[in-house]
Formats: C-alpha cells, structure tokens, sequence
C-alpha cells in the first residue's frame, strides 16, 4: 500500500439497531468521525449486498472499513469481505464481541482456513482488546492486528446514596453471559440485602431465565426490559448499585465500558479483555467464571457498604476517561486512516506510504 491515495471510505456494519457495533459506529457519528472523513455508511443486510457489489465494479480504490461479530452474523460480513477482497479494495476488518474462538473451533478444517483468509487479506484487523490480538496472531500469523479502544463518552454519575439495591446486568440472556450464575447469586443474597433487585436488559431466551428465577423463589425481584436505546441505558446506569457481567466468554464489552464511565462499580468475569480494564480491587471486582460463591460475596460487599461502591465507581469512571474517552479513541483511528492514504473532508493531502504500526 505505499504510495496508495484514498478519497472515500466505505463503512459496512451491523444491519441491527442493538449490540455492540451499533454503539460503536454511533459513538463515532456523535462525535464527529463522519463529518471529518469521507464515510459512506452501509448497514450489511442481504438487500445492501447487490448495491454495495454495483459500488465496487463502479469505484475500486476505496477503503472499505467493515465491521464484524462472531456470533450468527460472520459468515453473512463475509459475503461483503469476499468481494472486497477480489476487488483489491484495502479491507479494514473491526472485529466485535466474543466467540471467534469459539467459532474457528466449529468451522472446520475448510471454515478454518477461510476464516484465515479473511484475517490476511485485510490490510489491519482492529480488536478492543490485547487477548483477542494475541489470539489472531496464533491463527493467522501474517496478519495485522492492531489493538484500538472503542469510544465511550463519560457517563452521568447519581449520587450514591440515591442508588437503590439494583444489580444491572446488560447483554443477551442467554447461560454463556453467566445469567443464571447471577440469579443463583442473587438468591443466596436475599437473605442478607432482602430488597436487591435485578434488571435484565437485553434480547435473548427471556422465558428460561424467568422460569429459573421462579424456580429459585426470586421472580419478585427480577424485571426484563429487553433491548434498551441510549436513553434508557443511561437510566438505568444513573439508578444502578453495582453492574454484574459474569460472563464465560467476552472480549470487551462497550456495556461494563458504559458502566465503568457512569461511576457504576462493576463485578465481572476474569476472561477476555475484561481484566485488561479492570484492576480488581481498584476500579472494579474479578470473579472466575462459574464462581457463585465469590459473586455474591462480591455482590454483597458493595451493596452493604456504600463508600466503597463510590471509591470504585470513581477509580472506574477515571480509568476509562484516561483510555477510552472519545478525544483519546477517535484520534488513533483516524491516525489509521491517514496511516492507509485516505483523504480527510476538506484537507487533500500528498499520498503516504502506510505505517500502521506507528498510527496505532
């Protein structure tokens, strides 16, 4: 790519108004991103492929910047890798949430090796985490993998005292996010904080997690909301005592990010990038995954002693200010797109030989 010189960029993303990629792609539309770079959104639902494949065999030099989840949704973002492949457009694949490693377990010998195509042939891979870089290198040794922070604007923090008992979980209902974990955990605390409450936010199997908490007397303190928009997820952070994610398998979650930004002091799983942002003890607690007992300990300790959910929750809002604040994520990534010879809006520029490593 020396040399090259780019004057569009084509964004493909997740057809879903929810999940993670949704939050990313509006946190950068909220904080400039679109209006400084040539950006030209696509949302990857099967009627935008014919429109995104006419684009191609009209325009080539382009880069195509897409964004990608291992769960149910990678092989339908490969129908837009292939073509942009073939047509020798620069992919920057931004790979999001857990199961890749689950996922290239299952594929096989024959979705292994395309799942490594996929990884070598986009000219950098961007993850939210170290361990997920670590884990493409061991896959796809040539590949390019850059560690970059998603953006997550500062939340606005309740006063402690004002918080009731509320434990806030956010994500897919689902047993590998440790949902059922936390029910078991909210139950053995009840008889020592008799009005703790759960809020399960998020789409999954909401029947099988109703029907457990029934079965362990606890459906009184459980409430679904299911998927909630910006608004309502600032609610219910501003109104949460602690956030609990004990999940099995995670990257890094933009929710326990959110939470950690709101003041919310946060206990979740040690896997994934988690423990890359949480300093147990510090700025949040660590539980192994599975652990019941630790999580309602855990749990416990910060909703029985107030001040010390504050000291954590103002350590956590501080940690993800210093790493993750827009004005401090946004900058890497577009060091990235001059990096790779794209144009910004309203600033031609001479092209540059690409030196990815040191734009991130």
């Amino acid at each position: 790519m020396a040399g090259a010189s780019y004057s569009r960029l084509v964004m493909l993303g997740s057809p879903q108004a929810c999940g993670s990629v949704a939050s990313v792609v509006e946190a950068y539309r909220a904080h400039g991103l679109f209006k400084r770079w040539p950006i030209e959104y696509f949302a990857m639902s099967p009627g935008a492929l014919p429109r995104f494949a006419a684009q191609l065999a009209r325009e080539r030099d382009i880069v195509v910047h897409l964004h990608a989840t291992a769960r149910r949704s990678f092989w339908r973002d490969a129908l837009f890798m292939g073509p942009a492949i073939a047509a020798r457009c620069t992919l920057v694949l931004h790979l999001h949430g857990a199961g890749f490693e689950r996922l290239h377990e299952a594929a096989g010998p024959l979705g292994r090796s395309a799942i490594r195509f996929f990884f070598e042939h986009a000219a950098c891979i961007l993850v939210p985490c170290e361990s997920l870089r670590v884990w493409i290198a061991s896959v796809a040794r040539s590949a390019q993998v850059i560690c970059l922070p998603n953006p997550v604007a500062p939340g606005a923090a309740a006063q402690e005292a004002a918080r009731p008992n509320l434990v806030l979980f956010l994500g897919r209902l689902e047993p590998q996010k440790g949902l059922f974990d936390l029910l078991e955990a909210l139950s053995a605390l009840r008889p020592a904080v008799p009005d703790v409450r759960l809020v399960c936010a998020g789409e999954g199997d909401r029947l099988a997690v109703a029907r457990y908490a029934e079965h362990l007397g606890i459906a009184d303190a459980v409430k679904f909301t299911g998927w909630v928009g910006p608004s309502g997820k600032r609610a219910l952070l501003e109104s949460a005592a602690v956030f609990a994610l004990p999940s099995y398998d995670e990257t890094l979650p933009m929710s326990l990010l959110e939470a950690m930004s709101a003041g919310v002091p946060v206990v979740v799983s040690s896997v994934g990038g988690m423990p890359e942002v949480v300093v147990d003890g510090v700025s949040g607690f660590l539980a192994a995954p599975g652990d019941i007992a630790t999580l309602q300990r855990l749990l416990r300790k910060l909703l029985l002693d107030r001040k010390l959910g504050a000291r954590i929750g103002a350590a956590a809002r501080e940690s993800v200010r210093l790493r993750f604040a827009p004005e401090r994520a946004l900058p890497r990534l577009e060091a990235i797109y001059a990096g790779l010879g794209l144009h910004s809006i309203g600033e031609p520029r001479q092209p540059v030989a690409a030196d990815l490593r040191r734009a991130a």
